[in-house]
C-alpha cells in the first residue's frame, strides 16, 4: 500500500486498498496518466504509451520535428490549454496581457505519510498518519510563475483517493483564474456507462445511465448551491455493469456551491473527467504571493459494480469525513412540528405534541419555522433571531425545560444564511445581501440572501445564532437553507473580484458553520435545503446527517432514499413518518408502509401526534420501539441495495453488521397487480456458512439458502403500498 517512485521510469504508483493509480513523467516535464484501477503488484508499463501522426493534432515546439507527439492525444494528469491540446482544460488563467495560453510542466515532488487538511474547506481525514499516504506534485509555468501543487492522498483501508489543486502566483504580475477545476483523469477508451443524479424540489438525487457519447457529457449547477437539480457526483461503469459485478469509477466533489462534472469523449474515443468549480460565472484574481485552494475530490473505484462503490463511500464519509461527538453515536428519534402546524402554534400546543411523543417514546421535540421575530409567515423576520414572545411568552428555555421534564431532549430551526427584506436586520443592513447595484433584488420564499463573503456578516450572524444556542438546553439544530443565489454580488468587494462572490460566500459560510459546531459540540447538527438541495460531503464535514427531501410520501421517499443511497451514508438520511394524504404528493399509505421506508433512515415524525387515533398511536409506539432494536444496524451497518425502485413495481434493501451476524431486510410494493408473478429476495453480504434465526417465527435458514434460494414474497400482502420486514440474528 501507498504511493512508490519509479526514478528510473519516472512513474508514480499509487496503491489504496485494491485499487491502482499510475502516473508518468514524460519528454520534458509533461505529466501523463497510465493508469487507474484494479491494484497491481508492480506497474512495468505493459500498456505503454503509443505515438501516431494525427491529423490536426499539433505539437508541443520542443516537439515541432515528432509529429506523433501531441497534446492532444496524450493522456494527461491535469491538463491546460492552448498549446495543442484542445479538449476541454482543467484550469485556465489570464494574464495582464489578456492571454490565456499557460504551460505547465513537473518540477519536484514530495510523499509523506498522513494526509493535510485544506486551510477552510472541508475534506476527509486521518486520524494517524498510518492510514493514508500523500504525493504532492509540484507543476510550473517558468515563463509567469504560476506553481500548481497537485495532491493525491491513497487510503490504506479503502479503495479511494482524493484529489485536491494548490495554485501559487510567484510571478511578478496578477493572474487571473478562470477555471480551477480539482480532477482530471483521462481514459484511453470510452466503453462506459455515464451514471449520475438528477432530480428538483421533492423529487432529489433520482438515478439516470446512459451510455458514454462522443462529446461532452456533463451535470453541474449554477444556483449557488450543489442544489436539487444535479447531485455533485457522477461515475463511469463498465458495459453490462450491476449492482455487484463490473468496474466503476466514482467521482464526488466535497464542496456545496456551484460545481461542474463532466465526461468528454474525444475523436479518438478517449474520455476526460473533471469535476470541481464551476468555472461559469467565476474567476479568482492572484496577486503576486498570493495562492488559491480548490476543495476536494473524491475518486472511488470498485471492480465489485455498484453497491461496492457505495459502501465504499458509505464507509469513508461516516469514519473519515463526518466528525463530532455524533460521528459514532446512534441518532435520536425526533418528532419535528412543521406539517403539524407550519407557523400556527403556541407553547400549549407545542407541549400537547411533546406529550404525545413521550407517550410514544420519541427521544426529541424540534421546534421548526415561527419561533422568532413576527414570524407568522414566511414574508418576515429572517435574521431577526430573537424568541417571539406573543408565540412563546416564557421563552425559550421554559419551554425547552419542559420538554426536557417529559424525558425529551429540544431542538430548533434556523435558517442563518437567509434575510427577509420585513426585518429588523435588513431595515438596519439593507447591503448586507448578496445584490448588485441599480439592479432589483430578486426574491424568492419572499427572502433574500445574506452576503457570507463579508466577515461583519459572518460575525453577526454567528453571535445571534450562538446567543440561542446558548440560551436554552437545545442538543439538536436544523440548519435551513430555502432559496438559490440570484444577483450575485457583494458590497465590499471590487469590480475586478465580483465574480469570487459565489466561491468566497461559501468560504464564508463554512468558516461559520465551523465556529458554531465546534462551540457546541454536544448539539446534533442537520443541514437542510427545501429537503435535498445541498445534499453532498461539504455539509456532512460540519453537520452529520441531512434532511434527505422535504418530499415525506413514503413512495417518492423509495426512489430518493435509494438514488441518495448510492454515495451518502444511510445515517446521513433524515427520514420521517408525515399524514395521510401526504402533504406534497397527496397520496395515503398505510402507517405501516411509511415507518418502514423511515426506518430505512434516521426515523423521525412529523405531523401532529394528538390527531392521531389510539390505534395509530399504538402503531408509533411499536414502531418507535423496535426501531430502538435495530437503529445500529441501520445506521451504521453495510447496506445493500436488492430491487430498484428505478425499475418497477418492487424495492427492496437490507442492512447487515460487520461480522454478518445480524441482517435486516425491507421489501416494499407500490401497487397491486393482477396475476402478478410470485417473486422472491435473493440476500446479499450474508454469511453463507452461518445459520439464522428468523425473529418472530423461530424458523432456522442457511445463510446459503437466503443468498441463493431467496425468501419468498408472501402472497398475503394485499393492495397497494405494502411492505413487509424480515430480521435474522445468527444462530
Amino acid at each position: 500500500m501507498g504511493i512508490h517512485y519509479d526514478s528510473k521510469n519516472k512513474t508514480f504508483h499509487l496503491k489504496a486498498k485494491d485499487t491502482s493509480y499510475v502516473m508518468g513523467i514524460l519528454r520534458d516535464g509533461y505529466l501523463a496518466h497510465l493508469y487507474w484501477g484494479k491494484g497491481i503488484g508492480a506497474y512495468h508499463h505493459s500498456n505503454f504509451l503509443q505515438y501516431l501522426d494525427r491529423g490536426f493534432s499539433g505539437n508541443p515546439y520542443q516537439h515541432k520535428e515528432d509529429r506523433t507527439f501531441s497534446l492532444d492525444t496524450l493522456p494527461q494528469e491535469y491538463p491546460q490549454y492552448g498549446s495543442t491540446d484542445f479538449r476541454k482544460p482543467a484550469y485556465q488563467i489570464q494574464l495582464e496581457n489578456g492571454s490565456t495560453v499557460s504551460d505547465l510542466r513537473y518540477v519536484a515532488h514530495t510523499i509523506f505519510k498522513g494526509k493535510t487538511p485544506l486551510l477552510g474547506l472541508p475534506a476527509t481525514y486521518v486520524e494517524s498518519d498510518d492510514e493514508a499516504e500523500t504525493l504532492e506534485i509540484t507543476l510550473e509555468d517558468s515563463l509567469i510563475g504560476l506553481k500548481v501543487i497537485l495532491s493525491y492522498t491513497v487510503f490504506e483501508q479503502y479503495n479511494a483517493m482524493t484529489r485536491s489543486v494548490r495554485f501559487v502566483n510567484e510571478g511578478n504580475q496578477s493572474i487571473k483564474l478562470l477555471q480551477a477545476l480539482s480532477v482530471n483523469v483521462d481514459f484511453r477508451d470510452a466503453e462506459f456507462d455515464f451514471l449520475h443524479l438528477h432530480g428538483a424540489h421533492v423529487k432529489e438525487r433520482h438515478i439516470e445511465r446512459q451510455p458514454l457519447r462522443h462529446g461532452i457529457q456533463s451535470v453541474e449547477s449554477t444556483r449557488g448551491s450543489s442544489s436539487h437539480q444535479h447531485n455533485p457526483f457522477i461515475a463511469l461503469l463498465r458495459k453490462g455493469t450491476t449492482e455487484d459485478t463490473g468496474e466503476v469509477y466514482g467521482f464526488n466533489f466535497v464542496y456545496s456551491g456551484n460545481f461542474l462534472a463532466q465526461a468528454e469523449v474525444d475523436q479518438f474515443r478517449n474520455t476526460r473527467v473533471t469535476m470541481g468549480i464551476n468555472p461559469f460565472d467565476f474567476t479568482w484574481k492572484l496577486e503576486t504571493g498570493e495562492s488559491f485552494q480548490t476543495p476536494e475530490a473524491v475518486m472511488v473505484y470498485s471492480s465489485a459494480g455498484l453497491g461496492d462503490m457505495s459502501r465504499t463511500f458509505h464507509e469513508l464519509y461516516r469514519t473519515r469525513l463526518v466528525r463530532g461527538t455524533y460521528r459514532d453515536q446512534v441518532r435520536p428519534i425526533l418528532v419535528n412540528n412543521w406539517e403539524a402546524t407550519y407557523f400556527d402554534f403556541n407553547e400549549e400546543k407545542i407541549l400537547e405534541i411533546a406529550e404525545v411523543g413521550r407517550e410514544v417514546g420519541i427521544e426529541l421535540f424540534v421546534l421548526d419555522d415561527g419561533w422568532f421575530g413576527k414570524r407568522d409567515d414566511d414574508r418576515s423576520s429572517l435574521g431577526d433571531w430573537f424568541v417571539d414572545k406573543e408565540k412563546l411568552p416564557n421563552g425559550l428555555n421554559h419551554l425547552a425545560s419542559d420538554v426536557n421534564a417529559k424525558g425529551m431532549k429540544f431542538g430548533l430551526w434556523f435558517e442563518p444564511e437567509m434575510i427577509s427584506v420585513d426585518s429588523d436586520l435588513y431595515r438596519e443592513h439593507p447591503d448586507w445581501c448578496l445584490h448588485v447595484p441599480d439592479r432589483t433584488r430578486s426574491e424568492s420564499r419572499n427572502q433574500l440572501i445574506l452576503d457570507f463573503s463579508r466577515d461583519d456578516v459572518c460575525k453577526e450572524i454567528t453571535k445571534r445564532v450562538s446567543n440561542i444556542l446558548a440560551s436554552a438546553p437545545i442538543t439538536y439544530v436544523k440548519w435551513d437553507m430555502n432559496r438559490n443565489m440570484t444577483e450575485i454580488g457583494s458590497a465590499v468587494l471590487p469590480a475586478d473580484r465580483q465574480r469570487e462572490t459565489a466561491h468566497r460566500y461559501m468560504l464564508g459560510l463554512y468558516k461559520v458553520m465551523e465556529e458554531i459546531t465546534t462551540s457546541f459540540p454536544h448539539i446534533l447538527f442537520e443541514s437542510c435545503s427545501g429537503g435535498g438541495g445541498r445534499f453532498d460531503p461539504g455539509m456532512l464535514y460540519y453537520m452529520p446527517q441531512t434532511w434527505t427531501s422535504d418530499n415525506t410520501d413514503a413512495v417518492s421517499r423509495l426512489k430518493i432514499q435509494y438514488g441518495t443511497s448510492l454515495v451518502y451514508p444511510i445515517v446521513s438520511m433524515g427520514a420521517h413518518v408525515s399524514a395521510v394524504p401526504n402533504h406534497q404528493v397527496d397520496r395515503s399509505t398505510s402507517m405501516k408502509m411509511r415507518g418502514d421506508v423511515a426506518m430505512s433512515g434516521n426515523l423521525g415524525y412529523e405531523l401532529d401526534l394528538t390527531k392521531l387515533t389510539n390505534e395509530e398511536k399504538e402503531i408509533v409506539k411499536e414502531q418507535v420501539s423496535a426501531y430502538k432494536e435495530i437503529r445500529s444496524l441501520i445506521q451504521f451497518g453495510e447496506f445493500y441495495r436488492l430491487m430498484s425502485p428505478f425499475e418497477g413495481n418492487q424495492t427492496a434493501w437490507m442492512f447487515t453488521n460487520k461480522d454478518k451476524s445480524e441482517v435486516i431486510v425491507y421489501y416494499f410494493r407500490v401497487l397491486a397487480e393482477p396475476a402478478a408473478p410470485m417473486t422472491f429476495l435473493r440476500l446479499k453480504g450474508i454469511d453463507v456458512t452461518k445459520q439464522y434465526e428468523h425473529i418472530g417465527t423461530n424458523n432456522i435458514y442457511g445463510g446459503d439458502e437466503l443468498a441463493y434460494a431467496g425468501l419468498s414474497i408472501p402472497i398475503e400482502l394485499k393492495g397497494d403500498f405494502q411492505s413487509k420486514v424480515w430480521h435474522f440474528r445468527q444462530k
